[in-house]
């Protein structure tokens, strides 16, 4: 008998669930007192000035309007999400990127171990700033065999690539999909805290490689200490055909200038969002660089890109420049949409005025504790949350309005919140099975899910008590 599509359970997608908090939010508008604070200079609530006012309900023309009035007023973010991948899609294009890790494969065969540490550290810069994960899948057919090759195994290949990038997104700096959304939506420059997610991407990627290298060692000394011993002649033969560096583009003159250009682009733009006169730096001026620079300054370094590519190459002319840009820009429409839906939340508890007694029940029940629970707290709860809702920017987009300013009430900077969600949603996302990224690097590794939990939970654990170690620490600096 044929089962039913209704009787099968499947997951469902951001949107629905942001709608469908929406929804619940637009009868808790009906059901939770309204009040309101009086706001400082910097427009955050001031502890102790809560107020009841009269029940405004928002009813079902409010949570059609919602997602659309939100995409208004994220629409800064929406615009430098896209621009954003337009200039990835550009830079992509170019093969440069996937010829610098073609280039490391090759001159390391043969020192694995070296290979280890360089392309970890690699995956993890890329992590760190532009939330490098989907671009990953490209590398597994070209790693995989290497290792392969040298006596270690799929999973030590999985490891390099998937925790290199995913601790390296967990401790992201200037990830504009983590980082700076999150920022954005608690009205903090984005380099707010950017010392401690630093030290995390640090730690974080100490811990990831020193696990990799262990894990490797054992296999090359002892091929059944292997998790997948069991497939190993099936995958010798299934991967060491497969090997092919002449698919990869040739790291030649033009795309080193383009790599470098690439990085020099995220330099300018941590430069361009570092409060520089907080820390107490005069000699250099602070730009305060927002969404409106940050997004002409990735529009620019595109057309720059553009054009060094296109000399000497006939079929690269303005026609393709534009296609690469708008493609590029349309695999992160989902994205941009994503934090319009998002914000759609927040217009709803505003336009109810609800936000401010939530924010009052935090501060009633924060009164009674410190600011370690509080961090410890917001990074726990974030990590189920993160389960729940496993888009970065949708998770910022919904949470950040109503958390940053939990934190002032408890003492707490908006930058240290800020890190404590992205650390949860970076830890959850080494291993959740809703991530294309997990299930799709394991798949063509051949690993199966179960293999990977197996192997990985004990680094988990490692790099979850040095999250809260290093959230502990942020509250005093």
């Amino acid at each position: 008998m044929k089962r039913s599509g209704f009787m099968k359970f499947k997951m469902p997608s951001a949107y629905s669930i942001l709608i469908a908090i929406i929804i619940v939010v637009a009868i808790l508008t009906y059901v939770v007192p309204a009040g309101e604070y009086d706001l400082n200079e910097e427009e955050a609530p001031i502890p102790g000035t809560y107020e009841s006012v009269d029940s405004t309900p928002q009813g079902p023309a409010a949570v059609m309007m919602a997602p659309i009035q939100g995409f208004y007023d994220a629409k800064d973010v929406a615009l430098f999400i896209l621009v954003i991948g337009g200039f990835l899609g550009v830079v992509m294009k170019t093969g440069a990127i996937d010829a610098g890790i073609a280039k490391v494969v090759e001159t390391f065969k043969g020192r694995e171990n070296w290979m280890i540490i360089i392309l970890m550290a690699l995956f993890a810069v890329g992590g760190s700033t532009y939330g490098m994960a989907e671009e990953t899948i490209a590398f597994y057919p070209l790693i995989i065999p290497v290792f392969i090759a040298a006596g270690y195994d799929a999973v030590t290949a999985v490891s390099v690539i998937l925790l290199g990038a995913g601790l390296g997104v967990l401790g992201s700096t200037v990830n504009p999909f983590a980082t700076g959304i999150a920022s954005g939506f608690a009205e903090v420059a984005l380099g707010r805290g950017i010392g401690i997610r630093l030290l995390i991407l640090v730690a974080g990627e100490i811990i990831g490689i020193l696990y990799t290298i262990r894990y490797a060692k054992k296999v090359k000394e002892d091929p059944s200490k292997s998790l997948v011993a069991n497939m190993r002649e099936e995958n010798k033969e299934h991967f060491l055909g497969k090997q092919d560096t002449d698919s990869f583009p040739e790291l030649n003159g033009k795309r080193i200038l383009i790599l470098v250009l690439f990085a020099l682009t995220f330099v300018v733009m941590i430069y361009g969002v570092l409060p520089l006169e907080d820390f107490g730096v005069e000699a250099i001026p602070t730009l305060w660089w927002w969404f409106p620079e940050l997004t002409a300054l990735f529009l620019v370094a595109s057309i720059i890109i553009g054009v060094i590519h296109a000399i000497g190459d006939d079929e690269f002319g303005e026609e393709e420049f534009v296609g690469s840009f708008v493609n590029g820009a349309r695999d992160l429409l989902g994205v941009a949409l994503i934090v319009g839906v998002s914000r759609g939340i927040t217009v709803v508890m505003n336009a109810g005025n609800i936000t401010a007694t939530v924010l009052h029940a935090g501060e009633t029940t924060l009164s009674q504790a410190g600011r370690i629970p509080f961090i410890v707290l917001t990074y726990l709860f974030y990590i189920p949350l993160s389960f729940l809702i496993p888009s970065t920017s949708g998770l910022a987009t919904v949470s950040m309005p109503i958390m940053a300013p939990l934190g002032d009430f408890a003492n707490v900077s908006r930058g240290l919140v800020i890190t404590a969600y992205q650390s949860a949603s970076g830890i959850v996302n080494l291993v959740t099975p809703t991530s294309a990224v997990v299930m799709g690097g394991l798949a063509i590794a051949r690993v199966p899910y179960g293999t990977w939990i197996k192997y990985v939970w004990k680094l988990l654990v490692l790099v979850f008590i040095m999250t809260i170690a290093a959230l502990v620490i942020g509250l005093y600096f």
